[in-house]
C-alpha cells in the first residue's frame, strides 16, 4: 500500500506550538515513527507538510495520478476553510482518512466545521501524535481484511 501523509499549515511547529494542545513530539519524530510502522507492513509512507494550500492541492492531485491507495491528511486550519482541499479530495478514489491531533469540537467553535469530513472515509481526532501511527496500522489492518 502506498500511503500519502499530507499536513497543513503549522504542523511544522509541532513540539514548540502549544504544547499543551499538541504535545512535544515533533513533525520529524511523528513522521519516523510512521515511515518504520509502513515499512514493517510492507507500506510505502510518504510524509510532507506545507503552509500553502494550494501545494497541498497538487499532492493531492498527484497522488490521484500516481494511484496511490491512501491518503492520511491532516489540513490543519485548511480543515475549516479550504474549498479547494475538499474537491481536490473529492476526486481521489483511495480510501482517505482526515485526522486532528487534538479534538476540534473540544476547541473554539469555528474549528468545529470541517469542509474535510465530507469528502473522507474516517476521522481520527484528539489521539494526540499517537493517532497518526495508529491510523497507519489501521490502514494496513484495512488492506489485511480486503486480501
Amino acid at each position: 500500500m502506498n500511503i500519502y501523509v499530507i499536513n497543513g499549515p503549522n504542523i511544522n511547529l509541532l513540539g514548540t506550538r502549544e504544547p499543551e494542545i499538541y504535545g512535544h513530539e515533533t513533525l520529524d519524530s511523528i513522521s519516523k515513527d510512521c515511515i518504520k510502522k509502513g515499512l514493517k507492513d510492507g507500506h510505502d509512507v510518504k510524509f510532507m507538510q506545507s503552509n500553502y494550500e494550494g501545494e497541498i492541492v497538487e499532492w493531492i492531485q498527484h497522488a490521484i495520478k500516481e494511484k496511490i491507495d491512501a491518503i492520511v491528511i491532516n489540513a490543519a486550519a485548511y480543515t475549516h476553510t479550504s474549498i479547494a482541499i475538499h474537491d481536490a479530495l473529492k476526486s481521489f478514489s483511495g480510501f482517505k482518512i482526515e485526522l486532528h491531533i487534538s479534538n476540534p469540537h473540544l476547541r473554539e467553535s469555528f474549528r468545529h466545521v470541517s469542509y474535510i469530513s465530507p469528502v473522507v472515509d474516517a476521522v481520527v481526532a484528539g489521539l494526540g501524535a499517537n493517532g497518526y501511527s495508529h491510523v497507519i496500522e489501521l490502514l494496513a489492518d484495512l488492506q489485511k481484511s480486503y486480501e
